[in-house]
């Protein structure tokens, strides 16, 4: 599957539109990484643990969203955006949402 953050793929016309799809992803960050994250953020540099974390719910709601435009006969997605939220009681969950149109090249 063709994926896209352009409304269109330099010299592949698009054939058909299917509609729009989504993904969607809630994910926790555990109390240890809480606690690391935040020793790093005083010393400086960057937290891996987040960002390992941050990744794995991009690559889950991108697999979600390229499943639904499968399922649709759609061979690649354009338009894509990708949001990223904390939500939760005290910030403590991920959310990340990817959209974009499902398009036949």
């Amino acid at each position: 599957m063709i994926l896209s953050t352009t409304p269109q793929i330099e010299g592949c016309p698009i054939r058909e539109y299917k509609g729009v799809v989504t993904g969607e992803t809630i994910i926790g960050a555990n109390f240890m990484k809480d606690i690391f994250a935040g020793i790093r953020d005083i010393v400086g540099g960057r937290s891996a643990s987040y960002e390992k974390v941050l990744r794995q719910a991009k690559d889950t709601s991108m697999q979600e969203m390229m499943q639904r435009a499968h399922e649709m006969g759609a061979n690649a997605i354009v338009g894509i955006d990708i949001d990223y939220e904390t939500i939760g009681e005290s910030n403590s969950m991920l959310m990340v949402a990817t959209s974009g149109t499902a398009v036949v090249i």
